[in-house]
C-alpha cells in the first residue's frame, strides 16, 4: 500500500499543497501580489515536473494519478477564490474557472461513487491546466506594482482566453468518457 504513496512525485504533489498557506500569506498578510504569483506560478509548473518525473522514473501510481489532479482542483480553487477576494483578476474569469471545477469535479466524484471506471486525463486536460495555471499568476503579477507588470497582463491573457475555452471544451468532451466508464465500471462490478 505504501510503495504507490511514498515516491518523489507524491512527495512534489504534497509540497505544492502545503507551500498554498504560503501563497495566501503572501498575498493577503503581506500584500505581496508579485511574490504571490510568483509562487503560484511555481506551484503550477511544479505539477507538469511530478508528472514528467513519475512517467520518466516508472513511478506512476494509482494513489498518484487519483492525488495529483486532487491537489490540481485544489490550487485552482483557492487560487481562483483568493485572488476574487483580493480583486486582482476579473470577477467573471474567476467564477468561470471556479463553475467548471466544481461541475466537472463534481460529476467526477458522482461518477466514481456510481461505480465509474477511471480514465486518465486527456492531453486537453494537461494543455488547459496548464495554461490556466499560468494566466492566474500573470493576472496577478499584472495587478502588482512589479516592473514586469505589462509583461504579466499580456501574457495573462494570451493563457487566460485559451486556457478557459479549452477547460469549458475538455468538460463538454468528458461527459462521453464519463458515461462510457461508468457503464464499464458497472458492468465490471455486477451493477446495473
Amino acid at each position: 500500500m505504501w510503495s504507490g504513496m511514498l515516491s518523489v512525485p507524491n512527495f512534489i504533489t504534497l509540497a505544492r499543497l502545503c507551500v498554498l498557506p504560503l501563497f495566501l500569506y503572501l498575498l493577503f498578510a503581506k500584500d505581496q501580489r508579485a511574490g504571490a504569483a510568483l509562487l503560484l506560478g511555481v506551484l503550477g509548473m511544479t505539477d507538469w515536473v511530478d508528472g514528467w518525473f513519475a512517467r520518466k522514473f516508472n513511478q506512476v501510481s494509482p494513489f498518484g494519478a487519483v492525488f495529483d489532479p486532487t491537489v490540481d482542483r485544489v490550487l485552482f480553487v483557492v487560487s481562483s477564490i483568493s485572488v476574487l477576494i483580493d480583486g486582482a483578476v476579473p470577477r467573471w474569469f474567476c467564477i468561470a474557472i471556479l463553475v467548471r471545477e466544481l461541475v466537472v469535479g463534481a460529476m467526477m466524484v458522482g461518477a466514481t461513487l456510481m461505480g465509474m471506471e477511471r480514465f486518465p486525463v486527456s492531453n486537453n486536460g494537461k494543455w488547459y491546466t496548464f495554461l490556466l495555471m499560468m494566466a492566474v499568476p500573470f493576472l496577478l503579477l499584472a495587478e502588482s506594482s512589479h516592473i514586469t507588470a505589462d509583461f504579466g497582463l499580456v501574457v495573462g491573457w494570451l493563457c487566460a482566453v485559451p486556457g478557459l475555452a479549452l477547460s469549458y471544451y475538455t468538460a463538454v468532451m468528458y461527459v462521453p468518457l464519463v458515461r462510457t466508464n461508468l457503464r464499464k465500471g458497472r458492468a465490471a462490478k455486477g451493477l446495473r
